[in-house]
């Protein structure tokens, strides 16, 4: 098993438990049969097993994160992006007009 892979399930946990939610409850929610949701959750928050993308992504959209959140490389950007899904619009606005201030990636 990878840090990454410890990393990814570490994150997993963190936003379920912020939503206050079961392992059970997560998976059922995101789609997973609820006779495995339980096991497949806590696999994948112990870093033995990883959902492929899709999956992480209905697991993102229960918990109200960003994929992105689950797969950030630092925790610094990861803390970011979990607080900025938390975010109300008016906040988000106002994130997004400081940062456009910023040099951005060159247009492809």
């Amino acid at each position: 098993m990878s840090e990454a892979d410890r990393q990814w399930g570490a994150r997993l946990k963190q936003a379920r438990i912020a939503a206050q939610l079961s392992q059970k409850q997560l998976g059922v929610q995101a789609g997973i049969d609820q006779f495995v949701a339980s096991t497949r959750v806590n696999r994948y928050e112990l870093g033995v097993h990883k959902p492929d993308y899709l999956t992480a992504q209905n697991l993102a959209k229960v918990l109200g994160v960003s994929a992105a959140f689950l797969y950030a490389p630092e925790d610094e950007i990861a803390g970011l992006l979990f607080r900025y899904g938390s975010a109300s619009k008016a906040e988000r606005a106002a994130v997004r007009k400081i940062l456009e201030r910023l040099p951005g990636p060159p247009a492809l």
